[in-house]
Formats: C-alpha cells, structure tokens, sequence
C-alpha cells in the first residue's frame, strides 16, 4: 500500500509541476495579491513539485523531499487561506465555494502534508 501510496504522491506532484508551466494563469490567479512577483512565484512552485517528485524516487532522497514537500505545503497555506476569504471564486471550470475552499484548508492540505510524511518515513524500501 505505501508503494502505490509513493508512486500515486511521485504522479500527482510530477503531473502538477508540470501543469504550473502549462496553464500558469490558474495558478497566478490564486496567487494572493499581497504577495510580490507573482509568474516567478509560480515557476518556482512547478520547479520545487517537479524536483520534488523526482526527489522521492529515489531512497536516498525520498526523505529531504518529502520534508521539501511539507515545507512547500506550509508555505501554500496563504493561498487557501485567501481562497478561502475570496470565496467563491472561478478557477478554470471549478467554482470554489466558501465550503470547497475550507475543505482544501483544513481537510486537504493536512492530509496531503501528512501523506508526504508518511511516504518520506523509514522503513519504505520499494526498489528504485
């Protein structure tokens, strides 16, 4: 169950990181406004998710990434606290409601956090 739980986290960030430089204006948007140089703060984003997944296919990394990822968790949290104050908003086909938005919050972002620790945790040894 871990390895499917590390191959589907190792898809999931490669796949969003990616998808940071191919539809930008998404994630620029939810950028709160407060915060300065919005396009190089998203390519940083796609960096680090990129980098980051390919970080956990390998043991001898698995561990810094998956702290790697934690930290960029944390520090996502002013986007979905600002999603939250905006609500509702449209992202691309997606309305995010008021409800939507607390649920990404508070549900969400500690069970993809969590989910990073458990991966990135000892006793893993799937070949790679």
């Amino acid at each position: 169950m871990k390895k499917a739980a590390l191959i589907i986290m190792i898809l999931g960030y490669l796949l969003a990181g990616i998808n940071h430089f191919i539809h930008p204006a998404s994630y620029i948007k939810i950028i709160p406004q407060y915060l300065p140089m919005p396009v190089t703060l998203n390519l940083l984003a796609g960096i680090f998710e990129v980098l980051f997944a390919l970080m956990l296919i390998f043991r001898q990394t698995r561990k810094l990434a998956s702290y790697g990822i934690i930290l960029m968790l944390i520090a996502f949290l002013p986007v979905h606290i600002d999603m939250v104050v905006r609500a509702p908003m449209q992202l691309g086909n997606v309305t995010v409601t008021p409800l939507l938005a607390w649920v990404r919050l508070i549900v969400l972002q500690p069970l993809l956090i969590a989910w990073a620790w458990w991966c990135g945790s000892a006793g893993h040894k799937p070949a790679a």
